[in-house]
């Protein structure tokens, strides 16, 4: 099993938190209720620790160290995809990405759980608890908006529809995809994507929302290989600006 297979899929997951991390901050003191400014403050939180993990995780893989390999890289090398570096929007788009994301990226957790690497298994079994509580927030958000009048239900069918092609970039599939399921430290992407679906289809379900042909759509890929939008690299030079200032300064 190679190294570089470990990393690639270390590095998407913990860039995926970080930049997502980020941009879930940017409501703090802007969300509709004051519960909702302290909930996505708390996701933030959560995603950036969660993040730090990863990093020096890739660290003891001999790469660079958290601050260095966070708060350096350019866009081109940086593996998240492009659905979380998407500015925040108003709520409904926030939300309908809250609610793709992190039903993914515990669905991600609950099947690394099996990893044949004992770190990543190790930080899967640990998180698991934090994504609970937010795909139930997302989850409970989604019901209600999904039900609560006709304003509502057009707005978020119309950012579900948005949304979708970029949320399907989660799956991009990995370089060293085969190399990783044949080891046993994760079942793969077309795995996940296939346990996302029947999860968000059955939540959809008790809701007037419906989810797209999945036949129709175009995944957003590329930005697993680098391949970002005008979006991120203003967001990460804002990330920058503290370590640029002080390098001594931590997390």
């Amino acid at each position: 099993m190679s190294t570089g297979a470990i990393k690639e899929l270390v590095y998407k997951m913990a860039d995926d938190l970080l930049i997502l991390g980020h941009r879930s901050s940017e409501w703090i003191g802007l969300g509709p209720l004051l519960e909702e400014d302290i909930a996505f403050a708390s996701k933030a939180q959560d995603k950036v620790g969660q993040s730090q993990a990863f990093f020096e995780l890739l660290e003891s893989l001999g790469e660079e160290d958290p601050d260095t390999v966070a708060f350096s890289r350019q866009a081109e090398d940086f593996h998240n995809c492009t659905f979380v570096e998407l500015p925040n929007g108003e709520f409904d788009f926030s939300m309908i990405r809250h609610f793709l994301f992190d039903n993914a990226d515990a669905l991600r957790y609950q099947m690394l759980r099996d990893s044949g690497f004992e770190p990543l298994r190790q930080l899967a079994g640990k998180f698991t608890g934090e994504l609970q509580y937010h795909t139930l927030h997302a989850n409970e958000w989604i019901r209600q908006l999904g039900t609560a009048n006709t304003e509502s239900i057009e707005r978020m069918q119309q950012q579900l529809d948005i949304a979708l092609p970029y949320a399907l970039g989660i799956f991009e599939p990995s370089p060293f995809e085969e190399e990783l399921v044949a080891a046993n430290i994760f079942a793969g992407e077309e795995a996940l994507k296939s346990r996302w679906i029947e999860t968000i289809s059955s939540i959809l379900r008790i809701t007037d929302l419906s989810l797209p042909a999945l036949n129709t759509v175009s995944p957003q890929f590329g930005g697993r290989l680098g391949q970002h939008t005008e979006h991120l690299q203003p967001l990460l030079t804002e990330m920058g600006e503290v370590i640029q200032i002080d390098p001594s300064a931590e997390w």
